[in-house]
């Protein structure tokens, strides 16, 4: 006889060898869960335990440009950003390299970065066309709904290719680039094994994206499955939050007052200006996506605890490429531009490094107009395909702030400029402005902003008018590599952050004992004369409930015949809080957790199978133990689409 307290998981699972039982059919609760707990570990387990690894390399794998930095785990103040890289752009610092990636005609990696592009350039037409060139492809991580292994991704060339390869790709370039300046530092082969690698994702990604990015790391031989932690996915504004905590005065500009600070020496930390419970935003800009960060500082420790879930959106600085793409299709057409990019793939990217530069020389105060310089070849297609000039074709279009200037130009207003910046910075102040309207965000000291875009004097300018001085915003000197710096400090010690906001509800279904008058009539299941209600869903963890590090979800299943291999349940999630049925609105099936109670056959009458979950991390967890037997049960969650 089952108790009040215990719970029976809805999902039917059935060896897949076994024939389907006859109780099946009627909904045979499966597994049953005996004790929902949540336990908190011992605070000396959670102590960072001394790591075999020699260095930690993180790498920073954005939107628009890329980069690794490292620490040897002897001397882990002093961070190393990469080598210098050939073939920077005008006005661009080389730190790091665009996210750009070509592949030869047979699908083979060619290059990566300024080399893959320049390489791309120079190719004649006709065989360009054969070549495969990738660029701004991790915003696909972001946009797909369905993300799975098979995903595709579409190079200039409108080729289709796999992008669990492409990112394998680029991260097998980081590891061999890295492992081949720490051999040439080190004046012998430096061996993979004595590497942490950490990785940077947005904190607003979900899972599916950050395994992603975990099986393209297996893929590429960065780790193995055997031992993956080896691996560290870290989130973008934390990495950039750990960072800036320790940021000294002479690292950083104020914007409020651009002279040192408060009339602290240079010499002192920014921490010395945070002291225990100070509350501070970070507000990372990318390329791709906007993330932003509430924590809280915790003395004497430094550690950091988060105040409100990871929150932003697709607001980078993409954007307004996009934007301008939208105005040349406006002046030339939709259907030109098409045409072009495809024909002309290589000038078309031309085109966009010549707007790169011109983007980054737009400021409020700018009263001359920015010249883009249009490839000849730009000039010349359209002529045959308009049958006129380019000249005509803006004289023609009513866009009043870009005209034709007699150097072969595209000239634009200040004001035409910061149009195209206008609803991506839109975007970002409107959900700046929601953010500090939240009650768990008031008492806000510090905004640091980072991120390449963070760079923009348009934007540092519309978030000083939006904060009208109630945080102070602080901008790193090295905005755009602040996150790859924080990331190789998280890699040293990733138990810096103690306190997470889950992002969404996670939960199973499960049937529980049918409420005359608390649970819909539709919902009640009778089996063996018992009243059950079935969807109901067991909640593991609440959207934006804080969890310590190391904190667990503890829940028991037992399969549902004893020649059962695998348990299989499904994971839901859903962006509200509180939820009763896993068919509510909202709710989605997001994963799976499987576990394999292979060759742990026991005498006891009824196999326990304890399964603990940690949420406190960068990525979900899940462990389990034959209790009978107190064997380790091979516990895995998947949350990519089969």
């Amino acid at each position: 006889m089952m108790t009040e307290k215990e719970l029976v998981i809805d999902d039917i699972i059935t060896d897949a060898m076994a024939t389907p039982s006859p109780a099946k059919s009627m909904g045979d609760p499966g597994i049953t869960p005996l004790s929902p707990t949540h336990i908190l570990k011992d605070s000396e387990e959670n102590e960072p335990t001394r790591h075999p690894y020699v260095v930690v390399v993180a790498i920073d794998f954005g939107t628009t440009s890329s980069g690794y930095a490292y620490a040897f785990t002897k001397e882990p103040e002093c961070i190393h950003t990469m080598r210098r890289w050939e073939g920077g752009d005008p006005g661009v610092s080389n730190q790091k390299t665009p996210t750009t990636i070509l592949l030869s005609p047979d699908r083979k990696f060619h290059s990566f970065g300024y080399a893959a592009r320049d390489f791309y350039h120079d190719l004649d037409p006709t065989e360009s066309k054969q070549w495969l060139y990738l660029e701004k492809f991790k915003m696909k991580l972001h946009t797909t709904a369905n993300l799975s292994i098979d995903t595709d991704l579409h190079a200039a060339n409108g080729k289709k290719v796999k992008a669990l390869d492409i990112f394998a790709y680029s991260l097998a370039f980081f590891k061999e680039q890295a492992l081949k300046e720490l051999s040439d530092q080190s004046g012998a082969d430096f061996d993979n094994a004595d590497v942490r690698w950490v990785i940077t994702v947005p904190a607003i990604w979900k899972m599916p994206a950050k395994q992603f990015m975990r099986e393209a790391s297996y893929k590429a031989g960065l780790v193995s499955r055997d031992n993956p932690d080896q691996l560290i996915i870290a989130l973008e504004p934390e990495a950039a939050s750990i960072y800036c905590r320790k940021l000294r005065l002479h690292q950083m500009v104020d914007l409020d007052n651009k002279t040192a600070l408060n009339g602290y020496s240079p010499t002192e930390n920014v921490g010395v200006g945070m002291t225990q419970g100070d509350r501070y935003v970070v507000v990372d800009c990318g390329g791709g996506t906007v993330d932003l960060t509430v924590h809280q500082i915790r003395m004497p420790e430094g550690h950091l605890k988060e105040l409100y879930k990871a929150s932003g959106g697709p607001y980078g600085s993409i954007g307004i490429d996009y934007e301008f793409e939208m105005l040349l299709c406006k002046i030339f057409g939709q259907d030109f531009i098409d045409q072009f990019k495809i024909k002309r793939p290589a000038a078309w990217v031309d085109l966009m490094i010549a707007f790169e530069s011109r983007k980054r020389a737009a400021a409020p105060d700018r009263s001359n107009p920015l010249n883009i310089n249009l490839p000849f070849s730009f000039i010349d297609y359209y002529k045959k395909f308009r049958g006129h000039s380019v000249e005509h074709a803006l004289r023609k279009s009513n866009v009043d702030f870009v005209k034709w200037s007699s150097q072969g130009m595209l000239r634009m207003s200040p004001d035409a400029m910061n149009a195209l910046f206008k609803p991506t910075i839109d975007h970002i102040i409107q959900h700046l402005t929601e953010l500090f309207e939240r009650p768990e965000v008031t008492d806000i000291k510090f905004l640091f902003l980072v991120g390449g875009f963070a760079e923009s004097p348009l934007l540092q300018q519309a978030v000083q008018k939006m904060l009208q001085g109630r945080s102070r915003i602080i901008i790193p000197h090295d905005v755009g590599l602040t996150i790859l710096k924080g990331a190789v400090l998280f890699g040293i010690d990733p138990s810096v952050i103690k306190v997470r906001r889950a992002p969404l509800t996670y939960g199973v279904g499960v049937l529980n004992r049918f409420i005359e008058g608390k649970h819909p009539p539709e919902k009640m299941l009778v089996k063996d004369g018992t009243r059950w209600c079935t969807d109901v869903f067991d909640t593991f963890i609440s959207a934006d409930q804080s969890v310590a590090l190391g904190e667990t979800v503890k829940r028991s299943y037992t399969p549902a015949k004893p020649s059962q291999q695998v348990i299989v349940i499904h994971v839901y999630c859903s962006e509200k809080e509180s939820v009763s049925f896993i068919t509510d609105p909202g709710v989605r099936k997001c994963g799976t957790l499987k576990l394999d109670v292979s060759g742990t056959e026991s005498p006891a009458a009824r196999r326990e199978i304890q399964t603990l979950m940690q949420f406190g991390d960068t990525e979900i967890r899940a462990m389990a133990v034959d209790v009978a037997t107190s064997r380790s049960v091979k516990a895995s969650i998947d949350f990519l689409s089969q």
